[in-house]
């Protein structure tokens, strides 16, 4: 199990804490009520679809044998038009550099990553239910 925590710190920005003690704030467009302060809460699912295959492509190649000297990865998601416009497509574009890689290897290693070890992309494609509950504290 992860658990993380995100705190209101006013408007409609929130600020949080993960496990490793890090901070992380999250705050919406000026359109939208926020002041720009932090990340878009879309983006970092952005971010956890580009780090967790890159972790494991990364992590696969090393064992190949690949000299891999640099990686990016670069996600584009498409909306809906329509309220709350969940994603409906998402683009990962991966750009390795390195000595001789294989282009075989490098597709093995993405396929390996997205089909069957990155935990984000494992979620996205089953759908996971989600659980709420709350509670009040009176003040």
């Amino acid at each position: 199990m992860i658990e993380v925590k995100m705190r209101w710190a006013g408007g409609i920005r929130f600020e949080g804490e993960g496990v490793f003690g890090h901070t992380i704030i999250t705050d919406g467009g000026k359109q939208s009520g926020g002041k720009e302060a932090g990340f878009q809460p879309t983006e970092l699912l952005l971010f956890s679809i580009a780090s967790c295959t890159g972790v494991d492509v990364v992590r696969i190649l090393e064992k190949q044998r690949q000299k891999l000297t640099s990686l990016e990865i670069e996600v584009k998601a498409h909306q809906n038009d329509n309220y709350p416009k969940p994603f409906h497509t998402f683009e990962v574009k991966y750009i390795a550099r390195g000595e001789n890689l294989s282009e075989k290897k490098l597709a093995k290693a993405i396929e390996l990553s997205e089909g069957k070890y990155c935990v984000v992309s494992q979620t996205m494609e089953s759908g996971a239910k989600v659980a709420t509950s709350f509670e009040i504290i009176a003040e």
